[in-house]
C-alpha cells in the first residue's frame, strides 16, 4: 500500500519512538543505580526500596509479580537484587531493558569499590569505618524485618502457607541447608497441593 505520509514525517516519527525508547531504558538504569548506590547491607536489605520503586512509584510490576520475582532470583545464580532488577528490565523493554536495568543495578557498586581501592588503603581496618558499619548492620536488620513484613501480607494467606513458612524458617534456622533447595520443595509442595485440589474438584 502507499504512503502519503511525507519522508519528513516519517523520519519525525521515527526519531520520537527512538527517543521515548531511550527515555524508558534511563529510567530503568537510573532506577536501579539510585537503588544499588544508596542501599547497604546486600540484596535482601534492598528489597523494601525495589518494592517502592517498582510496585509503588513506576507501577513496572504488581505485588504478586515481585514475590515471583524474588523467589526466581534467590533460586538462579548470583546476587538477589542483580537478578530481579534482570527479570524487571527484561519485561519492560526486552533484552535492551534487561541489559539497562542490570548495568544500573551494579555500576554504582563497580564505581564506589574502585575508588575505595585506588584512594584508601586498609579501608575496612579504619576505626570510623567500622563504627559506621556497626550502626548500618542494625538498620539493615530493620529494613530486611520491614521487607519481610510487607511480603508476609501477600504470601502467607491460608493455614497451609502459615506450615510451610514455619517448617522452612526451621530448616533455614537449624540446618545447614541451600536456600535454593528450600525454595525448590516449597515450590514442588505448592504444585502438589494445587493439583491435588484441582483434582477434588473434578
Amino acid at each position: 500500500p502507499r504512503n502519503d505520509r511525507p519522508n519528513g514525517e516519517n523520519a519525525g516519527d521515527i526519531r520520537a519512538e527512538k527517543r521515548i525508547a531511550m527515555k524508558e531504558l534511563w529510567e530503568l538504569f537510573s532506577s536501579f543505580a539510585r537503588i544499588g548506590g544508596f542501599t547497604f547491607g546486600g540484596g535482601y536489605a534492598m528489597l523494601p526500596m525495589l518494592q517502592k520503586e517498582v510496585v509503588e512509584k513506576r507501577q513496572w510490576a504488581t505485588e504478586d509479580e515481585m514475590l515471583d520475582y524474588f523467589a526466581i532470583g534467590q533460586c538462579t545464580p548470583g546476587v538477589i537484587f542483580i537478578n530481579t532488577a534482570t527479570f524487571i528490565g527484561y519485561k519492560q523493554k526486552g533484552i535492551p531493558g534487561a541489559i539497562a536495568a542490570t548495568v544500573g543495578s551494579v555500576f554504582p557498586s563497580l564505581c564506589i569499590v574502585m575508588f575505595i581501592a585506588a584512594v584508601l588503603k586498609n579501608f575496612a581496618e579504619l576505626a570510623v569505618v567500622q563504627h559506621a558499619f556497626a550502626g548500618i548492620r542494625v538498620v539493615v536488620s530493620v529494613l530486611i524485618l520491614n521487607a519481610v513484613m510487607g511480603l508476609r501480607k501477600k504470601s502467607i494467606v491460608d493455614k497451609l502457607c502459615v506450615v510451610i513458612a514455619a517448617v522452612s524458617f526451621l530448616v533455614s534456622v537449624w540446618v545447614d541447608i541451600s536456600p535454593v533447595w528450600i525454595v525448590l520443595a516449597a515450590a514442588i509442595l505448592g504444585i502438589a497441593v494445587s493439583c491435588g485440589r484441582e483434582a477434588k474438584e473434578k
